[in-house]
Parts: structure tokens; C-alpha cells; sequence
């Protein structure tokens, strides 16, 4: 192939796809070396930086996808709005996922305590939106499940890895640009499950049912958490504390909290 058919064989296969693609995966569709199509790829992109061009080709969640660049997201926005309704989420929502980016892995009774409310049926909206996933057990009395962000979220938030999301002190800022219109907050529901539905989001098309496995889990989590015996509670009191305070101590200083990539 030619560089000029490589280029245009990448930038349709870009195009096609539905999820970041991958260097391997371009070069094996391309049936070049990988440094060759590096090379492509770099070459691509530079010729979408241009002003003329409304879209760019960014790397994001390990692969490269095509976005439309930041000076044109108020007509795309607007434009969106015009076709179906906008991903609607509420602040307890946002919240809670704000605390599992920045403290990942966490379970249910760390949200719990840093949010000071319970987040199960939040916890359950976030799932059914693949904005998280499941990272196995905590290996303390009751083994609850831990909870970490997932290859949606980077995607929806336009991050290559975790490393990209701002610090605490940046994040608030944005949050506050961002939602000073409460345009995508829906109204705030009680969090408690026990006493009134799940979080709701409203989505346009693609909204996707949970998986009967998460839901079983989640559910197994939430009725471990409520049962717990008083010993547990104590043998966990420590951890969960310590873990608190170092991200109240990151807040403070705008530092991020840990993280682990999600895949």
C-alpha cells in the first residue's frame, strides 16, 4: 500500500470504529509493522489539527478514536439536544462516581463513609450505565465488593487513562463550570434504597439493562453491608477511617486520590 491508501484505510477504519482502536489492531487491519502505522496514525493526526477541521483524531482508553474538537462542542451540543433527549444524571450520582474515580478500588461501606449516606441504589445506576464495574473482593471480614471505574468512563469523559482526570482542586472548578446550569442534573432522590427507587438517569437511545449477575451481586453486597455483626463493623472501623483521612488529606492539598486504570 501506498502512504496515501494507508492513511486513508486508517482514517476509515477510525471512523468505524465503535471503541477506541488499538495500535495492533491497525496494524494487523493494515497488514503493516506497528512502527509504520505509528507513524500513520501520527501523521493523521496532525493533519486534523488544522482550524479548517471540525473533528480530531484523539488518543483515548488505550486506542484512537475520532472527537469533535472543544471549540464546536456548543452547536454539536446544541445540535444533539435536537435529536433526543441529553444523558441526564442526578448529583448524588455524580457525586458517588466523583468518589470511586479519585478512590478506586472502594466498596460500598468506604463510599458510604465518605459520602456520609447510602449509595447502593447509586451504585446500581452507575453499573446499568457501564460507568463502572466490579474489581473483585476486599479481603476483610465480609470480602464486600470493590467498585472502579471502566472503559466506558474513560471513553465518556474523553481520558486516555486515570492519570489524565484533574486534581481534586481542578475537578471542583469544572464541576462547578460545568453544572452552574444543572442542564444534565437531574432532580435529587433520596439515596437510600430502602426507602425510596434507585437514582434514576434519564438516557436517549442505547441505555443498556443491567446485567443479572451484577444485579445479584449488588444485591448479595447490600445485604451483607445492612447485616453485618457489630465485631465486623469494629475490625473494619480502622481501615475504612484511615482511608477517609488520606482523602480528606488529598482534597486539602489538590492532590489526586489513588487509582488504578480500569481496563
Amino acid at each position: 500500500m501506498t502512504p496515501q491508501e494507508i492513511q486513508a484505510a486508517l482514517e476509515a477504519i477510525i471512523y468505524a470504529a465503535d471503541e477506541p482502536a488499538t495500535l495492533d489492531q491497525i496494524a494487523k487491519a493494515l497488514g503493516v509493522e506497528k512502527a509504520e502505522a505509528r507513524a500513520a496514525l501520527d501523521l493523521l493526526v496532525a493533519n486534523y489539527q488544522t482550524d479548517d477541521r471540525g473533528i480530531e483524531v484523539r488518543k483515548v482508553a488505550g486506542g484512537w478514536k475520532i472527537y469533535t474538537k472543544a471549540q464546536h462542542h456548543d452547536v454539536v451540543r446544541k445540535f444533539i439536544k435536537s435529536l433526543q433527549p441529553p444523558l441526564r444524571l442526578t448529583m448524588p450520582a455524580l457525586e458517588t462516581l466523583a468518589v470511586i474515580a479519585y478512590k478506586q478500588p472502594a466498596t460500598i461501606p468506604e463510599i458510604n463513609e465518605i459520602r456520609g449516606v447510602n449509595v447502593g441504589g447509586v451504585i446500581k445506576t452507575l453499573l446499568e450505565k457501564r460507568l463502572i464495574t466490579t474489581a473483585g473482593r476486599k479481603e476483610v471480614i465480609g470480602r464486600p465488593i470493590l467498585y472502579r471505574t471502566s472503559k466506558q468512563f474513560l471513553m465518556r469523559f474523553g481520558l486516555f487513562d486515570l492519570e489524565e482526570l484533574p486534581s481534586l482542586k481542578e475537578f471542583e472548578a469544572l464541576a462547578q463550570a460545568a453544572l452552574g446550569d444543572d442542564t444534565g442534573i437531574a432532580p435529587t432522590e433520596p439515596e437510600d434504597s430502602s426507602l425510596a427507587p434507585a437514582a434514576s438517569v434519564e438516557a436517549g437511545a442505547g441505555t443498556e439493562a443491567p446485567g443479572s449477575v451484577a444485579d445479584h451481586a449488588i444485591e448479595a453486597d447490600l445485604a451483607a453491608a445492612s447485616a453485618e455483626p457489630h465485631h465486623d463493623k469494629a475490625a473494619n472501623s480502622e481501615s475504612i477511617s484511615s482511608e477517609s483521612d488520606s482523602v480528606r488529606a488529598a482534597t486539602a492539598s489538590g492532590g489526586k486520590g489513588s487509582s488504578e486504570p480500569g481496563n
